[in-house]
């Protein structure tokens, strides 16, 4: 269930299933959102805690208090472009509206923030316990070694499964051994199938019988692995391309969905991983994993606001619960309710 669930409490219950719908939205919501709050505790107490300061007290937005904002921003890896976009907008809007207190100064921040940030199109949103656009529903999942990757991919197998949903796993990183024996051991520990072949074998050849073996199974979600290499960015768009159109073959409109997987612990590594796989590949959404660990979680506000793709998934911990659908507005209330940290 994605953690902004609680805002769609506020619409009209038409019937019963609505409302043991909210109230169960309700109560899970919480317990993520949470979760949410204890894993952006580091870039909380860090960056905004940062901008809290800057503007304590005070009755204007004037220089100081721009230059403050700015600091805090880039030294949370929002990036220089992203932040200055940010102040140009805080100063418009100071300039209109009256203001008061730091109160609203800071409400504005978050407004404009949570405006850069892209919302998925409505053709691939879903949470794990909606329905899906698609059946089978084909997730590519793309990224460098290291981030986090098969993690990601074990992750939603068992949200997807927890939800009710019937999942099978691809294992197309044939490039490494570890590769899909990790993958293997993910499709044993979350209790779901997994289609592989040996060390070397064709990747697309892999995608192909992974699309079968669902159809076959009537699976509801596919997760397919991809080599996360990027030495050489001519070869990973072939092979990308390569298993995109062996998958048509059985079902033309997919991947429905082609999730990269960033580390937000990186920074602006992070930044540069994304530049390579959307020029490789149409990344349709993505997943940003580690922020627990870091305190730079702003990167999430540049990737979002440099390649206008939305932001699927966040890994907010260790446990299999603590990838987190991704919610704009609950991401930035997160962060800026500071006084939640003692909680």
């Amino acid at each position: 269930m994605g953690f902004l669930n609680s805002r769609n409490l506020q619409l009209p219950i038409s019937n019963f299933q609505h409302f043991i719908m909210g109230f169960f939205n309700k109560l899970f919501g919480k317990k993520e959102k949470e979760s949410l709050d204890q894993g952006l505790a580091k870039t909380k107490e860090g960056f905004f805690a940062r901008i809290t300061k800057a503007i304590a007290g005070k009755s204007r937005v004037d220089e100081e208090v721009l230059d403050d904002l700015e600091e805090a921003l880039v030294g949370a890896d929002v990036g220089i472009e992203t932040t200055l976009k940010i102040i140009a907008r805080v100063e418009a809007r100071a300039k209109k509206e009256k203001y008061l207190n730091s109160a609203e100064l800071n409400k504005m921040l978050q407004e404009e923030i949570e405006e850069l940030l892209v919302d998925a199109p409505e053709s691939n949103t879903y949470h794990f316990d909606t329905d899906l656009p698609k059946k089978p529903y084909i997730i590519l999942i793309v990224g460098v070694n290291g981030v986090g990757k098969t993690t990601t991919i074990g992750k939603l197998a068992y949200n997807f499964k927890k939800a009710g949903r019937e999942v099978l796993l691809g294992a197309a990183d044939t490039f490494r051994a570890a590769a899909v024996e990790q993958l293997t051991i993910w499709s044993e520990r979350v209790g779901v199938p997994i289609v592989k072949q040996s060390m070397g074998s064709d990747p697309a050849a892999v995608a192909f019988d992974t699309v079968q073996s669902a159809l076959a199974k009537h699976s509801d979600v596919v997760l397919i692995d991809t080599a996360g290499r990027l030495h050489n960015k001519l070869h990973l768009m072939d092979e990308l391309g390569k298993i995109k159109r062996v998958i048509q073959k059985t079902i033309p409109d997919a991947p429905h969905e082609v999730l990269l997987v960033l580390d937000g612990s990186t920074g602006q590594n992070a930044l540069e991983q994304a530049k390579h796989f959307t020029a490789a590949t149409d990344v349709t959404a993505l997943a940003i994993t580690k922020l627990d660990g870091t305190a730079k979680g702003g990167v999430v506000l540049a990737i979002a606001d440099q390649f206008k793709i939305p932001v699927k998934f966040i890994g907010v911990g260790e446990k299999m619960e603590d990838l987190l659908v991704f919610d704009k507005h609950e991401f930035v209330d997160s962060l800026f309710n500071l006084e939640r940290k003692q909680e």
